[in-house]
């Protein structure tokens, strides 16, 4: 049969010898492939996968190898799982557009996948898919989106900032000025709120705009930084929030700046503890992806911290405005905790993204491990 250039490649570095692994320089290629790569016989067994296919069936290739398919993902639509046998069966590719498969543990997900049967003489009858996770791509897109709109937001800031803070200078001056004419005490109270309200202002611009300062860089343990958060979250919430975790242990050290992730971390906890009911849950978890992509960058290690509360979730009308700044859903926010975090995280080369509806709202922060690019 006639395989396309690409597919003979990776025929070629898997040797079409399903229960071989790829040499040491072959594989190297593999690991490093966005695309998720499996292999599989006519009885749906898997014969080898890549790491991005580890990371799309959440879990690892010793323990998924000689095991279905369909031991990790379920065909909503019936036809997927039917079309890798007829492909293997009749030696024909097949390509299967906006599939839509269910995770085992996970939630639905929508693929492009190509279906390349790899028939060698003397050899199992096997097939090369090829899985692209349209989902993926769309959340993408939305992560340029994020970040585009971050920067464009910032730059307005900054000039905003300029044109406020000079005449607030200049007011705050002239009170000052004015307060040393008066020679009745009780006029005095006029010229403090004048010089209050302006310092308060400054203030409230300077924290809009972040810090002013480059991230102090160094190596950290993540769940040293969590778990201080969680503890300043169990302070100010004595009773009606229960906080829990679901830490990955083999998450290596971060190269970054503790103070600023506290910060960045502690808004999204504080937003996620108003959000809960009495008895309500929040949960601090962590996981590290695989050949992941955060904005235009593929990463191949991202530290992905969730932030999940049990509350009401956001308003359909505020899910595109969260990472604004003066935009908040609560009373009693002043609508700068998200802005800020999501500034804090892009001085790490990160993001904030998120899911919400009622009852499970999931932030996630995406830190890139150093060197890792």
């Amino acid at each position: 049969m006639h395989l396309s250039r690409y597919d003979k490649a990776i025929s070629d570095v898997l040797n079409l010898q399903p229960l071989l692994m790829p040499d040491i320089k072959h594989k190297k290629i593999l690991d490093n492939l966005a695309l998720a790569i499996f292999i599989v016989d006519e009885e749906l067994h898997l014969n080898y996968l890549n790491p991005a296919g580890e990371e799309f069936l959440s879990t690892g290739a010793r323990h998924a190898t000689n095991r279905p398919i369909t031991d990790f993902i379920s065909d909503i639509e019936g036809e997927f799982i039917p079309h890798i046998q007829d492909s293997i069966r009749s030696g024909h590719p097949i390509t299967e557009r906006e599939v839509s498969i269910k995770r085992l543990g996970g939630g639905e997900m929508t693929i492009n996948c190509v279906i390349t049967p790899m028939l060698t003489k003397g050899e199992k009858a096997t097939c090369l898919l090829e899985i692209t996770q349209v989902d993926h791509l769309l959340r993408i897109s939305r992560e340029e989106h994020l970040l585009h709109e971050g920067h464009a937001t910032r730059n307005m800031l900054r000039g905003l900032a300029h044109e406020i803070k000079n005449p607030l200078g200049g007011l705050r001056g002239a009170a000052q000025l004015l307060a040393g004419e008066l020679s009745e005490p009780g006029l005095h109270d006029y010229t403090d709120v004048i010089i209050s309200e302006a310092d308060r202002l400054c203030k409230l611009v300077d924290r809009m705009l972040g810090p002013k300062i480059m991230p102090a860089k160094r190596k950290i343990n993540i769940h040293n930084v969590l778990e201080h958060v969680r503890q300043l979250a169990i302070a100010e919430n004595p009773s009606g929030v229960i906080f829990k975790t679901d830490y990955d242990p083999s998450i290596p050290l971060l190269h970054a700046d503790r103070d600023l992730l506290v910060q960045a971390t502690l808004n999204i906890v504080r937003n996620g503890a108003r959000a809960v009911e009495i008895n309500g849950e929040l949960t601090l978890k962590t996981r590290v992806l695989r050949q992941y992509t955060v904005g235009d960058t593929c990463h191949r290690l991202v530290v992905q911290i969730s932030i999940i509360d049990n509350g009401c979730g956001i308003p359909e009308e505020l899910k595109s405005q969260v990472f604004f700044p003066m935009v908040s859903g609560s009373a009693q926010g002043v609508g700068l905790g998200l802005f800020i975090a999501q500034n804090l995280i892009h001085l790490h080369g990160g993001l904030i993204e998120f899911d919400s509806v009622p009852n499970r709202t999931e932030f996630r922060v995406l830190l890139p491990l150093n060197g890792t690019n």
